[in-house]
């Protein structure tokens, strides 16, 4: 078959998924193959910064088990044998990011709000060994908010065994903030215990998105009060590898919020490096807002 016609089913078929999709992702360094548990578009918080459209409404309202296991062998083949970079959207990707990096758990909400999430990181974990793909990550990307149910904990367990990584969100130093920015009837404090036994059996990456609300950027006083719940969390015996400290990448919902500058970025970086001695990446916004 003429490579031409390669390039165009395979083209249609990872842009026909529901649940599944390849993306360059700037953390990662690399392909990350999304994998989406909430295509209702549901989500237990509602952060300002959010660029999920939930005014319309998504025509696949469920996660149908079986199919999103399919799409991702399918994506996994597509991607970890090249042909992906013979489509028109990934053409011009860069040499040293045409790597298979991970599958991110994330999408349009909340994954660990998923009610099967325990069996289905088992069953995307044994998709990925029958193809020896041991090196690829399985990232969860996560507000920590149910990580004290039992099913959830058995996930991350299963993630742990599978090279899995979880990137747990934490942008907010105190509860006032984390109210104003993420926007959820969840208390601040139990978003801080989950992280803190969670670090306790694994590390984790903590994901920290800051950005100007209303003009305004994140006070000295409220970085350091994130500096604090992190030095917290540490100092109960939790495991942090990464703070990653970023900013608004593309235009979110709500107008009053904008990036902030890679100095800006630069200087939170530093604060956290000074502050807790934790490793930290910037990951700026500007150039693609």
């Amino acid at each position: 078959m003429p490579s031409h016609q390669l390039h165009t089913r395979h083209e249609r078929r990872f842009d026909s998924n529901r649940f599944v999709y390849p993306v360059l992702s700037r953390r990662s360094r690399g392909i990350s193959i999304g994998v989406n548990l909430n295509p209702d578009k549901i989500c237990n918080f509602d952060c300002i910064y959010c660029q999920v459209d939930r005014t319309r409404q998504s025509e696949t309202r469920f996660v149908e088990f079986d199919a999103l296991v399919t799409e991702l062998g399918d994506m996994l083949d597509f991607v970890s044998s090249g042909e992906i970079y013979e489509t028109e959207k990934f053409r011009d990707t860069p040499l040293e990011l045409r790597r298979l990096n991970d599958m991110a758990f994330s999408g349009d909400g909340e994954p660990t709000t998923y009610k099967n999430f325990d069996e289905l990181i088992a069953s995307c974990a044994e998709v990925k060994r029958v193809r020896g793909l041991d090196d690829v990550k399985m990232v969860l990307i996560t507000n920590a908010s149910m990580f004290h149910r039992p099913h959830v904990q058995r996930g991350l367990a299963t993630l742990d065994a599978n090279n899995g990584e979880i990137w747990a969100k934490l942008e907010a130093g105190t509860a006032e903030y984390f109210k104003l920015v993420d926007r959820t009837p969840i208390a601040f404090q139990q978003i801080l215990d989950n992280i803190a036994v969670a670090a306790q059996v694994r590390p984790l990456v903590i994901q920290s998105l800051f950005m100007r609300v209303a003009g305004e950027p994140p006070t000295p006083a409220e970085l350091d009060a994130f500096c604090d719940r992190l030095n917290e969390i540490t100092s109960a015996g939790g495991q942090l590898s990464l703070v990653q400290i970023y900013t608004v990448a593309r235009r979110p919902a709500e107008s009053f919020v904008a990036p902030l500058t890679d100095a800006e970025v630069d200087a939170i970086v530093a604060l956290v490096e000074s502050r807790t001695g934790l490793k930290s990446a910037a990951f700026y916004g500007t150039a693609g807002y």
